[in-house]
């Protein structure tokens, strides 16, 4: 059960785990987590530079950060970043799953086997992995919350030139769903964000077209910050959202509705 969470403390004396959090939405949520209080902040990420200079800035915020060289699709990385978050921290309360990757826009006869293992194996197999050791210490307490960096193309398909990446992102959808079905009664909450036309790094380097142009055609006729979908990420991480598990929130600027 939950009450008014008051703003700057929905992550108050929680340790907060963030896979991907070197740039993005991810590293957007780290700093948002830190900024709402958390005891602490795990940033890991596969480009060491970007997860300590996170780190570092969510430490400024007066939060215990702490960054970490990991590749989510190997195994080992996944049970050493777990591992390494207890070590340090004792528990973990808190993890936002969102590191993924996106091939770049071309039809599918044009995408080779390479492009497919690429966005599987970090969309999916990696999430996988990411749940499968950090349900344990959760379900070890009795609580726990775990978000996922879906997308608005595992809703909404066809997404032209984007074959892989949207039937991974329905693939981390259902297993979402179904993980959130499964823990729910042993006390931990699972949900998805979704968001759409969001500027980030990886939708510029997949050839999406000229930004301007497609916030024109959204309800809002704007594109996304990652900012505004850390906010969305905080607060199904929070106790404010208390009674919701296996949702899907688009944070899409109206995309999925329009």
């Amino acid at each position: 059960m939950s009450g008014i969470v008051p703003a700057g403390e929905r992550m108050r004396d929680k340790v907060c785990l963030v896979t991907g959090g070197g740039s993005g939405i991810g590293r957007a949520t780290a700093f948002r987590m830190a900024a709402e209080g958390a005891e602490a902040v795990i940033v890991a990420g596969r480009r060491e530079a970007e997860v300590e200079a996170a780190a570092a800035a969510c430490r400024e915020l007066g939060t215990d950060a702490i960054a970490l060289k990991t590749d989510i699709t190997r195994e080992d990385d996944v049970e050493r970043m777990i591992r390494t978050t207890l070590d340090r921290c004792g528990r973990l309360d808190v993890a936002f799953n969102n590191a993924g990757f996106q091939e770049r826009r071309a039809p599918l006869e044009e995408q080779g086997a390479e492009a497919y293992d690429n966005v599987f194996d970090t969309n999916v197999r990696a999430l996988f992995l990411c749940l499968r050791h950090q349900l344990p210490p959760m379900l070890a307490k009795g609580t726990g919350n775990i978000v996922v960096n879906a997308s608005v193309s595992g809703v909404r398909n066809p997404n032209v030139g984007l074959a892989l990446y949207s039937a991974s992102k329905a693939a981390v959808i259902s297993l979402t769903r179904s993980a959130a079905m499964e823990n729910a009664p042993r006390g931990i909450r699972i949900n998805a964000i979704a968001p759409g036309r969001v500027v980030t790094d990886m939708m510029l380097r997949s050839g999406v077209g000229d930004v301007a142009t497609i916030g024109a055609g959204l309800p809002l006729r704007r594109t996304g910050t990652p900012e505004e979908v850390a906010e969305a990420v905080v607060w199904l991480s929070s106790d404010a959202s208390s009674y919701v598990v296996g949702h899907v929130l688009a944070a899409d600027g109206g995309f999925l509705a329009s």
